[in-house]
């Protein structure tokens, strides 16, 4: 016997048996590109990144309330957001250990950024989060941002 599969009561290929065997093995490469399909995607989306240098300078003996308002909460309701969590960091020089919290942030493009965060101020969880944080008075006494883009030669794209 020639052609089609094992079974078959055909002498050779039939149009039905090719366009049968056609199918299979177009959706058994799908399968198998899928994965590098959505990584190449995944490169490309990567590849419009914008990450945030974030400083919060606390009041005094406030950093450790901030510290638990972000390992608690904030950092779930960024994620809600769309905004990822890169790295939060204590400086270690000089007098800001003691109020210093300093974050990057990645979001998918600068027009996202912007959403991202009008999206988590307006949150209802997080505005009663802050308030109950700030019950004994407000934590943040300083906020600076800066927005960046990685170079060609940087370990994060």
């Amino acid at each position: 016997m020639r052609g089609g599969w094992p079974g078959d009561k055909i002498a050779g290929p039939t149009p039905q048996t090719c366009s049968t065997r056609n199918l299979l093995y177009t959706m058994g490469m799908i399968l198998k590109l899928a994965p590098l399909l959505l990584l190449m995607g995944a490169l490309g989306f990567a590849g419009s990144r914008v990450y945030e240098l974030r400083t919060y300078t606390c009041y005094e003996g406030k950093l450790d309330a901030l510290k638990a308002r972000f390992r608690d909460h904030t950092i779930r309701i960024f994620k809600k957001h769309g905004i990822e969590s890169v790295g939060y960091f204590v400086p270690q020089d000089g007098d800001r250990p003691k109020n210093t919290l300093i974050y990057i942030l990645a979001h998918p493009s600068r027009e996202a950024a912007t959403k991202n965060w009008a999206d988590f101020v307006a949150d209802p969880e997080w505005k009663k989060v802050a308030a109950e944080s700030e019950a004994n008075g407000k934590i943040v006494q300083k906020i600076e941002s800066i927005f960046m883009e990685p170079t060609e030669f940087s370990q994060l794209k």
